[in-house]
């Protein structure tokens, strides 16, 4: 897939969060067709290899690659240390790790509960603590939030996800206000229903896409090169004015029905 190019990108080290699949490792892809630097983590020792490998192939640079489990703080923020140590100041944080396992609410337990916060928001927080000192000593930089439109459609089912991905937003304003003197920008992007090999997989058919065309504004299933897109756009200097925002990339589906 073709993307707009933004200069302000090239050489910049880029940080994605569950980079190894799905809309993360499309984030990757983007990142290092920019020219960009950049550095990704998911759970899998090998998860990463495939995606270096296809980047070499068509000659561009390995990105540095880790496995690291979100939910260990400590671990979490040691390996964001070694990417500012060993590639470079992060100038682009994109919180992109998550999973929306679905889950009845009768099932919740405690334990559940903070395990589903822990991956779907706590990460998110604890990255941006680590990394913010030596983005704003080196002048400032982008960090962007993964959200979902699925808490602002009341999606059953998912309530830990829900919470966890309606929690962001103020997450994102409040750092947007707490970064912004440093000149760091802090904006959500929230994908609405993108097709990737996991919701293939596991949720994915024919009556499935109509009900989601059926709600959406325009027709069109949407990919993670959708939400790549946003994503640059977010990252470079392009979107300089921009803080604190909830960018929704979801063919209208939050949209209120209207019937007539």
């Amino acid at each position: 897939m073709a993307y707009a190019t933004y200069p302000s990108l090239r050489d910049r080290v880029v940080f994605i969060s569950g980079g190894s699949s799905g809309i993360g490792a499309e984030l990757v892809r983007a990142f290092a067709h920019q020219g960009s630097r950049v550095a990704f983590c998911g759970t899998r020792p090998e998860g990463g290899r495939a995606l270096s490998e296809e980047l070499t192939a068509a000659g561009l640079p390995a990105p540095f690659y880790a496995a690291c489990d979100v939910r260990d703080t400590a671990a979490y923020q040691a390996l964001l240390h070694r990417v500012i140590a060993d590639v470079g100041t992060i100038n682009v944080l994109v919180n992109n790790a998550g999973r929306d396992d679905r889950h009845a609410m009768e099932d919740v337990t405690p334990e559940f509960w903070d395990e589903r916060l822990s991956l779907n928001l706590k990460h998110h927080f604890f990255a941006i603590q680590a990394v913010a000192p030596a983005m704003a000593a080196a002048g400032g930089g982008s960090i962007i939030n993964m959200g979902s439109v699925s808490w602002m459609r009341g999606r059953p089912n998912l309530v830990g996800y829900t919470t966890s991905k309606a929690g962001i937003l103020g997450l994102t304003r409040t750092l947007a206000r707490e970064l912004g003197g440093r000149n760091i920008r802090v904006n959500a992007l929230v994908p609405g229903a993108i097709v990737t090999e996991r919701q293939s997989a596991l949720h994915r058919d024919a009556t499935a896409d109509q009900a989601f065309l059926d709600a959406q504004c325009l027709k069109i299933r949407l990919d993670a090169g959708h939400v790549a897109r946003a994503t640059l756009f977010l990252a470079a200097d392009d979107s300089d004015g921009m803080t604190g925002q909830h960018m929704l990339v979801d063919a209208g589906i939050a949209q209120q029905s209207v019937v007539t």
